[in-house]
């Protein structure tokens, strides 16, 4: 059983590291989709993630297209969930299954516009405060608010 995040060009090695931290304590999987704002050797990134790594069950897409090309059939059957602040669902308005995806973008700019357009109905948002001046959440703690809600659905399973 594991839930799969998907990062759509993450930019931030620390980022990155303590997701893949997040992703080897729930037994998630990690999707990284090129390009990457850093090498998969940074040190930051190692840092970040510790001595987790060996653990992280983690796949490497070369592009978006390619990610999207691989997995349509999830996104036919609504099993994918893209993480945006342009959602109108709420994160927990979503029943989640095992083998679901989640989506998110890169920490400046989110997932392309067009994504969310042609997913609307599986776009998903973290509610925030109506600060203007607020865009968005830290990536790492959006991805653990999300991911702890699907496991938390399926019951913590296999989770001590």
């Amino acid at each position: 059983m594991a839930i799969h995040i998907v990062l759509v060009e993450p930019e931030i090695p620390p980022n990155t590291g303590n997701i893949a931290r997040s992703c080897a304590a729930t037994g998630a999987v990690l999707h990284l989709v090129k390009p990457l704002g850093f090498s998969i050797d940074d040190r930051s990134l190692k840092r970040a993630g510790l001595d987790y790594w060996p653990f992280v069950k983690i796949q490497i897409h070369e592009s978006l297209k390619e990610f999207m090309r691989e997995y349509e059939s999830k996104r036919r059957e609504g099993r994918m969930f893209f993480a945006t602040t342009r959602g109108d669902k709420l994160y927990t308005q979503v029943e989640y299954r095992d083998e679901d995806m989640v989506v998110f973008g890169r920490e400046t700019a989110g997932l392309p516009r067009e994504l969310i357009e042609e997913n609307r109905e599986n776009a998903v948002r973290i509610p925030m405060s109506g600060n203007t001046r607020l865009r968005s959440l830290n990536l790492a703690n959006s991805v653990s608010i999300i991911l702890f809600e699907a496991l938390r659905q399926l019951g913590f399973k296999d989770l001590e």
